[in-house]
């Protein structure tokens, strides 16, 4: 007779036997029980760990450099005027890329530098001496059980800095109009600008839009209103959308990941902003407050 005491439902069990046999290979993922953000990189540590002698060592190697920037900043706090309006229709260049020495200010990430893909990029020099992202974009899943998503390939501007190692952001509250000029291969890319808050809510907050490419061998200028950008967090849209916060701009980006395996090529001549006086829109997508029952509207 099938004794019922022995059998737990709770348990999984019946008896001191597990009703579900479950393989020691399988990767089980972690769950999440944090309500506040750990890290500001999303769990992505890429910091390398050097002896503490050497730290010291390069803090006084760097010393020189820091004094010799803090002291221009002195200097531009009172000898320059700040800049309060801006000449309609006139672009302000944030980054020609006419060096070598401008694509230090950028840095590239794939998939497959976190171990989450193959894909491939590079920032260098085109023949005509612009800026060239070019890869090779590659969307096989590694077989490890966790990524379930793979294929991107992104570059990055720098985090802009004051002396002594404090972080600053961008300042475009006279403008309202991203100008860039690239030339394509027919792809479509992500245009990403970062505005990291202050709370950890917000250190992910980017606002995306995308950028669609016609190929060949002409340039195109593209001209965005700041507010066609849609705010997203860990490359997920969000529900409720706000402005951006142009005062608080930290990076500006460019990524690639249609979905289409396959190499990519994107040169771009200059980024710059630019005032419309004919664009008054503040927000192009207007959010409806309902009740919290309702679904789908």
């Amino acid at each position: 007779m099938f004794d019922y005491r022995q059998f737990s439902v709770l348990r999984k069990t019946n008896g001191s036997r597990p009703l579900l046999q479950t393989h020691k290979h399988i990767i089980k993922i972690p769950e999440r029980f944090e309500f506040w953000e750990r890290d500001r990189k999303g769990g992505y540590n890429t910091k390398i760990k050097t002896a503490p002698l050497d730290n010291i060592k390069n803090g006084f190697r760097e010393l020189k450099y820091e004094l010799k920037l803090f002291a221009n900043e002195v200097k531009d706090y009172f000898t320059t005027d700040p800049l309060l309006l801006a000449r309609p229709g006139e672009t302000d260049l944030l980054w020609c890329f006419n060096s070598p020495d401008v694509l230090d200010k950028f840095v590239t990430t794939s998939d497959s530098d976190h171990n989450e893909g193959f894909s491939n990029c590079k920032l260098d020099m085109s023949p005509a001496g612009r800026a060239q992202f070019h890869g090779y974009l590659d969307t096989r899943i590694p077989k490890d059980g966790r990524i379930k998503k793979s294929g991107y390939c992104s570059m990055r501007s720098k985090r802009i800095r004051k002396s002594f190692k404090r972080d600053s952001t961008y300042d475009w509250n006279i403008y309202n109009t991203l100008v860039i000029k690239v030339r394509g291969d027919g792809r479509s890319y992500l245009l990403n600008i970062s505005c990291e808050g202050y709370y950890d809510l917000t250190w992910n907050d980017i606002y995306h839009y995308v950028l669609y490419t016609r190929g060949g061998p002409y340039w195109q200028i593209a001209k965005i209103p700041f507010s066609k950008f849609v705010l997203g967090a860990k490359g997920r849209l969000q529900d409720k959308q706000t402005r951006m916060r142009l005062d608080r701009i930290t990076h500006f980006g460019i990524a690639c990941g249609d979905r289409y395996d396959g190499v990519f090529n994107l040169e771009v001549e200059y980024i710059g902003l630019e005032y419309d006086p004919t664009h008054d829109e503040e927000f192009a997508y207007e959010m409806y407050k309902t009740e919290k029952f309702i679904v789908g509207v």
